[in-house]
């Protein structure tokens, strides 16, 4: 047997191993997801129904729910799989980066007083591109779609200003539920299928 024999043979071991290894992390875009959605929901209800404007600091509550969530289930997974493969750990250091990517842009969108026409655009847009990605590199396509769709909505709270300002935190959660909640159901119903299976 030859060189390129053995490593033919490495190579298509490794193959199978890969695609046998069982997914991760279905639990993640949900975690997210529905703080989001929800919050920024909240959000606009207050400012239409009461006209509070203290409501919009409610946002700070997604990642005080999101994050613990986040750690709680990369703990489980690790510890159910024993190691994080390079796929998981591109797609969490790409969502860590989209998260601060969040905040600053928002920050900066604060001190140079654009916050209002800008930043649901940009989370928005944000969220669909990460979405988008993590269906790449999962080859999972209804991220890949919702990431399209969301990325594509991003651009429809430009279009709300002044009095209609409110609608783009409507539109921001929609956004979430595209991106995040409905891919979510999607990949854990697809992980759950993959363990029957396997």
């Amino acid at each position: 047997m030859t060189q390129r024999d053995e490593l033919e043979i490495i190579n298509r071991i490794r193959g199978e191993i890969s695609s046998n290894q069982e997914p991760t992390g279905e639990n993640l875009f949900l975690a997210w997801g529905y703080p989001t959605a929800i919050v920024l929901f909240i959000e606009f209800l207050a400012l239409i129904i009461w006209n509070q404007f203290w409501c919009l600091w409610l946002w700070m509550g997604i990642p005080l729910i999101g994050a613990p969530l986040m750690i709680h289930f990369l703990h489980k997974d690790y510890d159910h799989t024993g190691r994080r493969t390079h796929d998981q750990s591109v797609i969490l250091l790409m969502w860590i980066f989209i998260g601060f990517a969040s905040f600053i842009g928002g920050t900066a969108m604060g001190f140079a007083g654009v916050f209002p026409q800008c930043y649901c655009a940009y989370q928005g847009l944000l969220i669909g591109l990460g979405c988008f990605m993590t269906g790449i590199i999962l080859h999972f396509r209804p991220k890949i779609f919702c990431g399209i769709i969301a990325s594509l909505l991003s651009a429809v709270p430009l279009f709300f200003k002044g009095e209609l300002w409110p609608w783009q935190l409507l539109i921001a959660s929609l956004i979430a539920v595209i991106a995040l909640i409905i891919p979510g159901h999607l990949f854990r119903h697809y992980v759950a299928k993959f363990k029957i299976k396997n």
